[in-house]
């Protein structure tokens, strides 16, 4: 007779901490598993996409029948990587009164879709008498979603498994030795994790539990195993598939697997360029640690395709409702993930990502705002960057001979189709590249008049000399007007600063009663609704401006760029244990409250990372490389134990009850793929002594011939 659960559906289900310190797959066809560590343990596990997550968390509870120890919640952990050149890790939990430690060593099957953690128990006073128990407990949440998964116990040709399925996938969990005792339930209610808080011994049995938040666990048998076990996560279609995926795997050995899958890494890495600073005796090399991460993200059943991140920002306050999270692609990213892998010599990768974006490029040239690996959209905004940076990533290819034979007749349908659709609805764009408002944007416009010209030279090597003509012509009349469009001169600030003027954030299309753009209004998103009013466009100001030194428009000591920087400094600038560190303009939402609260729709903008990296690249074009070197510094300082950089950093006063530390990361996504990108290019153009990325195209006709245009481009939007 089945012993079913009570307490169904459980709880809400709810994602778990964006704070990563370790993210990890085998460079190898044969696996489609993605996962990550937090605080000590296993996160999420991706499958058979990197944009599907399957659980939320696994992790060990400890009792003596007296206590309870969280492993995650309880121990102080350790992460170090088990070889600098592969994302495989070792992870130690140790009680806080030294009692007892946790070793785990993570990796994937690099054969099958299977995680695999090798785990050694220490007593470390047995003069205590503790006779501890151990318990592994794990989350299923099939397929990026917690709610309707359905779990039970069984076996596969006699070796126990713990079951669950949930969407088109299934799990199977288990250990190198059997379980003790097993049950399922459900979260908060039923789950073991409510039974050993209560009791701190394993009371209740459960046999099923159907369509809810659930959770699964096994005693580990301690005196059986001898303090060392491994566990296996397997996957599959149907819990059959997956059960045997697990089994071959245990059988196969972790060992085995680690061998093969650090040697897929370190074969990668023996071909990049050689960008390391800090010596081949630490582990945790910021550059190999960034290589890795970006490499890490890509999908194996998508070849070229890169997700934002391998987390969900606040993911502990997410739930079902957050179905997308970091875990998809958005096209600004991805190139921005082709140049840093140019950057560090990945020519097959930059090429990959070439290949990808032509097969999921629209009918009408564009590129959706983001979406699922596939190329389905997700949210639906139209993004002129996002449309125009791929021409810039296949011209980038072409001149680090990135290209094979023929393809650039192959890419020349996607060149043709992506500068049609930029030169039909430029120069405006419907979002700027941090999703929230339309108009004329510095960042937006450095990049489409960048493509134009790009776009031109691949058009003439084509034979489209008519189109290439029309692109020159289009991009120069675009950039003599960007100060008509984006640059306020005589105002209020200007003046409290003794400057002249500065360059505006975003400024919308020309309203009738403004007397231009920069006159006109902009709503700023994610703040309260009382505080949620238009700000005149010439207030506000972005590092966004620095675009147009960093895409050749504009020298890096032109005095409006100057005196731009000033502004950017003065409102934007917050100085932190690490180095001087920017938000992305002022009035920016996007970020945790003032109490530390997560953000929830509105909140308050918190510095930036990548910006850094930006301005640093922005201070090498100015000739200051000390100042440049100490802002890569400065995002090495801003990662975390693990070495990952995250979205934003806190920049206030501590709150140690959140997590939230004056300089460290925030709540928002860690890994940031587009932060380690920018990190590993700064490094090339530190390395080079010049702007890794900067278009040659640009930098000739415009800083060196100072070219300006003798036609106007009429558009219904200019």
């Amino acid at each position: 007779m089945v012993n079913f659960a009570p307490g169904g559906p459980g709880i809400e289900a709810r994602w778990t901490s964006s704070a990563k310190t370790g993210v990890g797959s085998v460079l190898s066809p044969n696996s489609r598993v993605w996962f990550t560590l937090s605080h000590g343990i296993l996160n999420e596990i991706y499958y058979p996409r990197v944009d599907q997550a399957c659980t939320r968390d696994q992790g060990l509870v400890i009792t003596d029948g007296q206590q309870m120890w969280d492993e995650k919640r309880d121990l102080d952990h350790k992460v170090e990587l088990m070889d600098r050149f592969v994302p495989a890790f070792e992870l130690t939990g140790t009680a806080p009164d030294g009692s007892f430690r946790i070793i785990k060593r993570i990796v994937t099957d690099p054969k099958r879709d299977v995680v695999l953690q090798r785990i050694l128990f220490e007593d470390l006073k047995p003069e205590l008498g503790r006779k501890y128990k151990l318990f592994a407990l794990l989350a299923p949440h099939l397929v990026n979603r917690g709610a309707n998964n359905t779990g039970w116990t069984g076996d596969f040709k006699g070796q126990q498994m713990l079951f669950a399925s949930g969407g088109v996938s299934a799990l199977a969990f288990a250990a190198s030795v059997p379980w003790r005792r097993a049950s399922v339930g459900f979260v908060g209610t039923s789950d073991s994790w409510q039974d050993l808080s209560k009791h701190k011994q394993m009371t209740w049995e459960y046999d099923r539990a159907e369509n809810g938040n659930i959770g699964l666990t096994g005693e580990i048998d301690l005196e059986a195993c001898k303090g060392e076990f491994t566990l296996a996560i397997g996957f599959g279609r149907l819990p059959e598939e997956a059960a045997h995926r697990t089994r071959a795997s245990l059988h196969d050995g972790f060992y085995t697997a680690f061998d093969t899958y650090a040697e897929t890494w370190r074969e990668w890495h023996k071909n990049l360029q050689p960008l390391d600073r800090t010596g081949a005796e630490t582990r945790l090399d910021p550059y190999r640690v960034s290589a890795s991460v970006i490499r890490a993200h890509e999908a194996t059943t998508f070849t070229g395709g890169y997700i934002a991140s391998l987390a969900i920002p606040w993911g502990f306050a997410k739930g079902d409702d957050d179905l997308g999270g970091y875990h998809l692609v958005w096209p600004r990213d991805l190139c921005e993930t082709a140049g840093a892998l140019a950057a560090i010599g990945a020519k097959d990768e930059v090429r990959n990502v070439l290949l990808y974006l032509q097969t999921v490029q629209e009918a009408d040239g564009h590129w959706p705002q983001n979406m699922w690996l596939d190329g389905s959209p997700y949210w639906s905004g139209l993004q002129m960057d996002e449309c125009a940076f791929p021409i810039l990533i296949l011209d980038m290819a072409r001149r680090e001979g990135a290209l094979r034979p023929g393809d650039m007749e192959d890419f020349m349908s996607m060149a043709l189709k992506a500068a049609s659709f930029v030169v039909k609805f430029g120069p405006v764009t419907g979002q700027d590249r941090w999703e929230e408002d339309g108009g004329y944007s510095p960042f937006t416009l450095a990049v489409e008049i960048a493509a134009l010209l790009a776009a031109a030279d691949l058009f003439d090597l084509s034979g489209y000399h008519a189109q290439a003509a029309y692109a020159r012509e289009t991009a120069d009349t675009w950039n003599d007007h960007i100060e008509r469009w984006t640059y306020a001169a005589d105002t209020e600030l200007a003046k409290s600063l003794g400057i002249d003027g500065y360059y505006v954030r975003i400024s919308p299309i020309e309203e009738s009663d403004a007397a231009s753009p920069v006159d006109g209004f902009v709503a700023i998103k994610n703040r309260p609704v009382d505080d949620n009013d238009n700000h005149r466009a010439s207030m506000i100001v972005s590092p966004d401006a620095l675009a147009l030194v960093r895409f050749g428009l504009r020298k890096a000591t032109d005095k409006r760029i100057v005196d731009t920087v000033k502004v950017i400094d003065h409102l934007l600038k917050v100085d932190m244990p690490q180095g001087p560190g920017w938000r992305r303009y002022n009035f920016d939402g996007y970020g945790e409250h003032g109490d530390g609260a997560p953000f929830d729709g509105t909140g308050i903008g918190r510095v930036w990372p990548l910006l850094s990296g930006e301005r640093g690249h922005y201070e090498l074009m100015a000739g200051n490389v000390n100042a440049a070197t100490e802002l890569l510094e400065m995002m090495e300082k801003s990662a975390n134990e693990g070495a990952l950089i995250s979205e934003q950093v806190w920049d206030e006063k501590d709150i140690p009850e959140r997590d939230l530390i004056f300089g460290r990361p925030s709540g928002s996504a860690m890994p940031l793929v587009w932060a380690h990108g920018e990190y590993v290019k700064l490094l090339r153009s530190l390395r080079d002594g010049k702007v890794f990325d900067l278009p040659p195209q640009t930098e000739e006709r415009y800083l060196k011939n100072q070219l300006v245009s003798v036609n106007f481009s009429w558009r219904f939007n200019n």
